[in-house]
């Protein structure tokens, strides 16, 4: 493959959090590698598959219990999370430094290579300190950076393996995007590999939206994919319902047209970036999708509600539903998505007056029973 093709690939498989800096995680570096488990995320994440190792991420209020005096849980001998060991303390403000300073004694992170400090996390390198400062400017006081980056976003690490796969499916989607300079003659190895690891048939990829007529397609608009689209920039003059958005000036993003699309939503409880889950899409696609799954029309003819408009003598079915009603899709590609809950939903308003009589167009064609 070309240069830029390899690149893109290779950027698909870095952990990239947005704004990641601020929470001290590393940037553009392979999935691969230790993740920071936020603290209160503890009793979800899969621990035992971070294979790379990981490290507790505390604020301040989390570990202390008064100015000096660390939490009761963090200081018995058999505690599991242990500052300076397998966890370290996030500042983040000027307020949580000045009501919880560190305790006397403790140092910013460093890392130590051979027993001598170094600037960046290659290699076998050793995790040395306690805590590390995020700070912004606020006012008179200073922005305050302090102490390396300590891992990477837990939702978007993959083992070695697990990336190497991801990539060679995004690989075989370039081969089959429109207009191609590839084809599937070049890449005979590529197909040994997906098909050792049932990753090869096209009828897959297409119950799932990644392919349609065995070109690739984005899962959430099935609009194929053009090969130019994954290295040309961004632009929102013509997209639907962005006309007003802000132009994109060439050479001030990075943000090409098609980028890395993930199936499923990159969540603390499960791994989700792998090989059978990821796909090309376009950025705005991804932006609208927003951490929901994404359902191909055939997912939601198999497993949600066929719905209509209810007119004046009948009922004219335009769509599937998803589980959950996060989704909803016609049989020709149009895609409607819940950009937010019913009131009251996880939310207590309080009482506000008389319910409205509210008119349901949703309606359930397999029993002929109204939805609401």
């Amino acid at each position: 493959m070309t240069e830029k093709d390899r690149n893109k690939l290779a950027k698909a498989g870095f952990a990239t959090p947005r704004g990641g800096a601020k929470g001290a995680y590393q940037n553009h570096v392979v999935r691969s590698n230790r993740v920071i488990v936020p603290f209160e995320k503890l009793g979800v994440v899969p621990l035992d598959e971070f294979r790379d190792g990981y490290v507790v991420r505390l604020f301040p209020d989390q570990y202390f219990q008064s100015r000096g005096l660390p939490k009761r849980e963090f200081v018995a001998e058999d505690a599991p999370v242990k500052v300076g060991e397998n966890a370290f303390i996030l500042y983040g403000s000027h307020a949580a430094l000045a009501d919880f300073p560190p305790i006397p004694g403790w140092r910013v992170r460093r890392l130590l290579q051979d027993g001598v400090e170094v600037a960046k996390r290659r290699g076998v390198v050793t995790d040395d300190g306690h805590y590390v400062l995020r700070i912004p400017k606020l006012g008179r006081n200073p922005k305050r950076v302090e102490g390396p980056p300590q891992g990477i976003f837990a939702p978007e690490y993959a083992h070695e393996e697990a990336n190497f796969l991801s990539k060679c499916v995004l690989a075989w989607l370039i081969i089959h995007s429109v207009h191609s300079p590839y084809t599937t003659h070049q890449a005979s190895h590529l197909r040994e590999i997906l098909r050792s690891e049932g990753l090869l048939s096209d009828r897959q990829w297409e119950s799932r939206g990644v392919m349609r007529h065995a070109l690739t397609a984005c899962p959430l608009c099935t609009r194929f994919i053009r090969y130019g689209e994954l290295h040309d920039m961004l632009a929102l003059d013509e997209e639907d319902a962005l006309e007003n958005a802000g132009l994109q000036v060439e050479g001030a993003t990075r943000s090409t047209i098609v980028n890395l699309f993930h199936l499923e939503p990159l969540r603390y409880d499960r791994l989700d970036h792998v090989a059978s889950s990821v796909a090309w899409g376009h950025a705005t696609c991804n932006t609208k999708l927003g951490q929901r799954k994404c359902y191909s029309i055939e997912e939601l003819i198999e497993q949600g509600a066929k719905v209509g408009l209810i007119l004046e003598d009948t009922v004219e079915t335009f769509g599937w539903l998803s589980p959950g009603w996060e989704m909803l899709r016609s049989a020709r590609g149009a895609v409607w998505i819940r950009i937010c809950p019913d009131r009251g939903e996880g939310v207590d308003e309080g009482p506000l007056g008389p319910p409205a009589q509210e008119e349901h167009t949703l309606f359930d064609q397999l029993d002929g029973t109204q939805i609401g």
